[in-house]
């Protein structure tokens, strides 16, 4: 089952006068990138909710906020006097070693960090309960946004394989004409050349057998048709993997680009082009791919 990898995801909880707010978007990233921001009373939570969230999510580059809005939070709002007091010792030994003569630092004190406080310096287990119940409401919605896209990329990865296949099966019917037209080639170069008394027949008709096997592309269409399977296969496991399917395109790409250089014709090489044109649109897709 394929998951987009790019996904959104948002709860809100209202309990008494707060609102909990949790919010989840993620982006491509080869790996687990973590961006957790949350409120002041529980950054004392942040490992236990890496962990979880690293579990939950795999991968990609995601940024996942809380927010607590608490307007009798905001009321018991308090003025931080070991800060304000620091602040204006460092700033007034800066304006004597400098010799200014301004001395009114509390209009800039008040905009300095950690001066303005709230009473509440440590959440309760039952805020922190409703935090946990509407991030876990929160990562619900996201892996339902992440398994619609990933239903729409699925149904394009599916539509382009075909594309490849259907493609494959073209040239498998002009393959039979292709080693005749070839012999007949060489046959006709050589007549102008050598006369034929002078040539040797058997020798002729082992190298004739030894370029022709050299050029046979029936091993790379089997390959090719066993990976495109395999391909579809995957895609259906339970688990989206879209490293393994990009592993898989790797080989499917190696298959197309041997016909090309085999085929050596032209009505094949124009499949094969329309074929790595599809396997390129794959690759795109892929990079968002769980």
């Amino acid at each position: 089952m394929i998951r987009s990898m790019t996904g959104f995801g948002t709860a809100v909880l209202e309990s008494g006068s707060k609102t909990i707010t949790a919010e989840i978007k993620s982006v491509n990233s080869k790996f687990f990138d973590l961006s957790l921001r949350l409120p002041a009373p529980y950054k004392d939570k942040e490992l236990e909710l890496r962990s979880m969230l690293s579990k939950e999510l795999e991968r990609g580059k995601i940024d996942v906020s809380l927010l607590i809005d608490s307007p009798e939070a905001l009321k018991r709002t308090s003025v931080n006097m070991t800060m304000v007091k620091a602040y204006y010792e460092e700033l007034a030994a800066i304006s004597n070693q400098l010799k200014l003569t301004g001395t009114d630092y509390l209009s800039l004190i008040m905009k300095m960090p950690e001066v303005m406080v709230t009473d509440k310096s440590a959440g309760d287990e039952k805020e922190w309960n409703d935090v946990k119940k509407v991030l876990s409401n929160a990562l619900r919605s996201f892996n339902d946004f992440r398994k619609h896209e990933g239903d729409s990329i699925s149904k394009d990865l599916k539509e382009r394989i075909h594309q490849i296949e259907k493609r494959l099966k073209e040239i498998e019917k002009l393959e039979p004409g292709r080693i005749e037209l070839l012999r007949k080639r060489l046959n006709s170069g050589l007549e102008e050349f050598i006369k034929t008394n002078d040539i040797d027949r058997n020798r002729f008709e082992q190298e004739l057998i030894f370029y022709v096997e050299k050029i046979d592309i029936s091993e790379e269409k089997v390959r090719l048709s066993t990976h495109c399977d395999y391909f579809l296969k995957t895609m259906k496991e339970e688990a989206s993997n879209g490293k393994k399917l990009a592993f898989i395109t790797q080989e499917i790409g190696r298959e197309i680009n041997t016909i090309g250089s085999k085929a050596n014709d032209a009505s094949i090489q124009k499949l094969v082009v329309e074929m790595k044109d599809e396997l390129e649109k794959i690759k795109e897709q892929i990079l968002n791919v769980l």
